[in-house]
């Protein structure tokens, strides 16, 4: 609008001079240089290098711990039980006594016997001396022959009621001494299964406690009919271990002791058992294990570490490669037996290259990645050479 003057009206300059403030505003500075940004930095993980190392062939099998020897205590004669000596859950050796059972009666069943021995021994002395005045008299035809044969006879008796006095008194020392409970073998001794007052019987054989004999263990576990001729060659050189439940090995290795000569016709396999050292009694009988049976050695194997290894939502094994470009691609790969080397990879990868081993899960594939040396050991040395 113009006034009448021919001039601007104020409120109308105001208007005009707003709009152009704010169209500069609006416009970018050219010269400005844009902030840099942390993504445009490559992601850092941890790589390795597949290697053909010679990795020993294993094979795990399920199997159960059981002990080397077993004993039921058992009471051999009848009594009221008088004194628990052992600790449960300790460790006894052989001969140790366990219990006492009131010995009143079979000490007095010895002394009854002893008695009795002392009586046939007299009769036997007047038999002899009879037998010798027989004898003397018949060389003098003061007596007869029939006579001499009845002191003989005499004589022969007195001698066996001695031999039965002596054997039956040695019967009671044998049943004094079992009322003294003693251990049959050296181990690891359960609870008690009577207590001090409770009476026990000779017919019942009643159970008193369990002794087990845990080290060295048994380790009892199944082949398939097929493997034992494989595994049970040179039993000796066969390096056996113990896979406990947590996943672990136990720290000394077995020794396989036989392989059954027949098969089960029900499950078509063959028996098989290892024994363990277990001096610190970590190994319990009756523990379900894995026993792994080492079947040589596999040369020109492709091993990655274990953490390289993932697993897709399918299941299957796959693994991000870095090329030479330094971008990763996710592979899939077939994964074979988990080694102490780390996995076996029969199929997907070639030996020399590069794999991802740790910082996978911020990645993407044809991401590009700043490969970095993983620091990480092997859980067990391999040979480098194929």
């Amino acid at each position: 609008m113009v006034t009448n003057s021919g001039g601007w009206r104020p409120g109308a300059l105001a208007v005009v001079g707003l709009v152009v403030l704010a169209s500069t505003a609006c416009k970018p500075v050219a010269d400005t240089p844009a902030a840099p940004t942390s993504d445009d930095r490559p992601l850092a993980v941890s790589t390795a290098v597949a290697e053909a190392v010679r990795v020993p062939q294993t094979v795990d099998l399920p199997g159960r711990l059981a002990s080397t020897r077993v004993a039921e205590v058992r009471a051999q004669v009848a009594g009221i039980i008088q004194e628990r000596t052992f600790e449960e859950g300790s460790l006894v050796r052989k001969g140790d006594v366990l219990f006492r059972i009131d010995p009143a009666v079979y000490r007095a069943e010895v002394d009854a016997k002893a008695a009795a021995l002392a009586r046939a021994e007299a009769t036997k002395l007047q038999a002899r001396r009879q037998s010798e005045r027989t004898e003397t008299l018949l060389e003098r035809q003061a007596a007869s022959a029939a006579q001499q044969d009845t002191a003989t006879a005499a004589l022969r008796q007195a001698e066996a009621d001695v031999a039965s006095a002596k054997a039956q008194l040695a019967r009671a020392w044998i049943d004094l001494d079992h009322a003294t409970v003693r251990a049959p073998i050296a181990g690891r001794i359960g609870r008690a299964m009577v207590t001090e007052g409770a009476l026990v019987s000779q017919g019942e054989a009643t159970k008193l406690a369990l002794i087990q004999q845990v080290d060295p263990i048994f380790a009892d576990f199944n082949a398939p009919a097929a493997d034992p001729s494989r595994l049970g060659s040179g039993r000796e050189e066969t390096k056996v271990h113990l896979v406990l439940p947590d996943g672990s090995l136990h720290a000394d290795a077995g020794r396989l002791l036989f392989t059954d000569v027949s098969v089960d016709p029900g499950t078509g396999q063959v028996s098989m058992r290892a024994t363990f050292p277990n001096p610190t009694v970590a190994l319990l009988p009756g523990t379900f294990v894995r026993v792994r049976v080492e079947q040589g050695s596999l040369s020109g194997a492709v091993v990655v570490p274990a953490q390289a290894i993932q697993r897709s939502s399918a299941g299957s094994a796959q693994i991000f490669v870095i090329g030479e470009d330094r971008k990763a691609a996710l592979r899939p790969v077939r994964a074979g037996a988990l080694t102490d080397a780390g996995w076996i990879v029969e199929d997907g990868l070639k030996a020399g290259e590069t794999v991802v081993v740790e910082g996978f899960q911020r990645i993407q594939p044809g991401m590009a990645v700043n490969p970095m040396p993983w620091h990480g050991a092997r859980t067990a040395a391999a040979s480098a050479k194929p």
